[in-house]
């Protein structure tokens, strides 16, 4: 069910791959609730995936751009600029990428130029997407930035590995930005940490299927799906969330919060 909150709203939606990937179905949602988007992802991701198939349903058009380069960051904004006659009052960080977890190098051997490069991509480009927004006065007032983390920001996930380190950065970065785009232009910017959600991403991790059964009995909601994902993001860049800013928010069916579930506990007894 729509219910126009978008509606007039303009937005740039980073990092949809696939129809499983969170960005994807945020797309969708934004334009069921009335908005008019710009997709854009890496080069290669644009190669890889099936955005065009988004595009034609979504009626927006594709921009590409790697995220680590200025260049390409300020041909986006100029762009999506001369598309939309204005600034975006909405956009959606969805990028994340760790070598060290691709390659299987566990944490405590980490290559540190890998570390840099996935540093790089996952948390530094919401800086480089910020300022130059802010540069080049690309964000409308009252404006909402969100950028999906996980709760393992917090909290030690062996397996998330130096995923863990880009996302409580990229946490920071939302937080210290949110506090001058705020002063600047009451342009909010949040953190939505979602449950572990089947995406090309997420699926890479190792073990990821056990935890994220683990995760369904630790959360008295069970897990969040990325369809309902979609739906909080929609309404944190609509008007209705206009105080809020600088959060971190958790998505994930009330796991952050619980101790242990009875579940839980049935499980662990049976196993012993």
């Amino acid at each position: 069910m729509a219910y126009n909150l978008l509606k007039g709203k303009k937005g740039i939606i980073f990092g949809a791959l696939n129809e499983q990937s969170i960005a994807w179905k945020v797309a969708q949602r934004a334009v069921e609730e009335g908005a008019e988007i710009i997709l854009s992802n890496a080069p290669i991701a644009l190669r890889m995936g099936e955005l065009n198939k988004l595009a034609a349903e979504c009626n927006a058009p594709v921009i590409g751009a790697d995220v680590t380069s200025n260049d390409d960051i300020v041909n986006l904004f100029t762009k999506s600029q001369e598309h939309f006659g204005g600034g975006v009052d909405f956009i959606l960080h969805s990028i994340g990428m760790s070598v060290n977890v691709r390659k299987g190098i566990t944490y405590t051997e980490n290559n540190y130029d890998f570390t840099h490069k996935g540093l790089d991509i996952s948390a530094l480009s919401l800086h480089r997407l910020l300022q130059t927004a802010m540069k080049m006065d690309a964000i409308n007032e009252w404006g909402s930035v969100l950028a999906l983390t996980y709760i393992a920001a917090q909290r030690v996930f062996p397996d998330y590995n130096d995923m863990a380190d880009n996302k409580a950065y990229l946490e920071s970065i939302a937080r210290s930005f949110g506090y001058y785009y705020g002063v600047k232009k009451h342009v909010r910017i949040n953190t939505v940490s979602q449950s572990p959600t089947r995406t090309t991403a997420g699926s890479g991790v190792k073990g990821f299927e056990g935890f994220i059964r683990y995760a369904e009995k630790m959360s008295p909601l069970g897990n969040a799906s990325a369809d309902q994902c979609a739906d909080y993001c929609v309404t944190l860049f609509s008007d209705l969330t206009r105080m809020v800013t600088m959060q971190n928010l958790f998505h994930d069916g009330g796991f952050s919060f619980t101790g242990v579930t009875q579940a839980v506990i049935e499980q662990m007894e049976l196993g012993g």
